[in-house]
């Protein structure tokens, strides 16, 4: 029988197991815990948790952080958790940004305001924040993703909008820097009267809903963000879709973007 290799044990068998799983791991030996740490492991690892049948929901509640599993997309009521964040801070100062493979892109809303990029399962964390991040938090006003580039490098995309500019920035997780990027001119989506999505990835692309719930009959306007390119670009919105009054929301379904339309006429209705 052939000797199995590290990069067998690591990437192939290791990879797949639970995080708590792999945690326990790491106490094995020194060498152990340095190659289920590196961004390759993680990389591995939360590709395959993201291909699982069991899912997480992690929820921000009154006073607590209360995780539920998801077992072929249905809600397994028995097995909520309760998560502690890594500062001690209410759960009411904060908010969650946006998520990808496992990793949550997470703002405490105090002065200055603080971006925390968190793995609870594996209870990993790390500060983003920079002397930039004195600007004011909107819910409806900053947003942002997350991707791997194509050097499998993390990469954190924020939207700011403040005193009507768009400030997008994103950050390298291997650098620990950020870059402002050139957004699209000419645009008024900075306004009070425009509110933005939380951005989802797909296809090489991170793509957003900025709306505008003011101004009759109302907007709906497609932000798209080529992760290769570090480019923006306006799409049109759906024609048959009715605009007014309606929520839109973008999810993925096997690998492919779909929209969600929720509008209300007498009764609530989801197409």
């Amino acid at each position: 029988m052939e000797l199995i290799g590290d990069d067998m044990i690591f990437e192939e068998i290791l990879s797949r197991l639970p995080a708590k799983a792999v945690c326990r791991f790491k106490c094995v030996s020194k060498q152990w815990c340095y190659e289920l740490s590196t961004p390759k492991f993680v990389f591995i690892h939360t590709r395959r948790v993201g291909n699982s049948i069991q899912k997480k929901l992690l929820s921000l509640k009154e006073s607590s952080i209360v995780v539920d599993d998801i077992v072929s997309g249905n809600l397994e009521v028995d097995t909520s958790k309760t998560v502690n964040f890594p500062y001690d801070v209410h759960p009411s100062f904060l908010s969650i940004i946006c998520s990808f493979n496992g990793l949550i892109l997470v703002c405490i809303k105090r002065n200055p305001n603080e971006l925390v990029l968190w793995n609870p399962t594996p209870r990993r964390f790390k500060l983003l924040s920079d002397n930039y991040f004195i600007r004011y938090f909107g819910r409806h006003y900053d947003t942002g993703g997350m991707y791997l580039d194509e050097d499998n490098d993390l990469k954190v995309l924020h939207i700011n909008c403040y005193w009507d500019v768009v400030t997008a920035r994103v950050c390298s997780r291997r650098y620990d820097s950020w870059r402002k990027l050139n957004f699209l001119n000419g645009t008024q989506f900075a306004s009070n009267f425009y509110s933005w999505s939380s951005g989802i990835y797909s296809g090489k692309t991170i793509y957003f809903i900025v709306s505008s719930y003011w101004i009759l009959p109302g907007e709906r306007n497609i932000v798209a963000y080529d992760v290769i390119y570090e480019s923006f670009s306006l799409l049109r919105f759906p024609e048959r879709i009715e605009v007014n009054p309606c929520q839109v929301h973008f999810l993925t379904i096997s690998n492919k973007l779909h929209v969600i339309v929720v509008h209300y006429a007498g009764e609530l209705i989801a197409d």
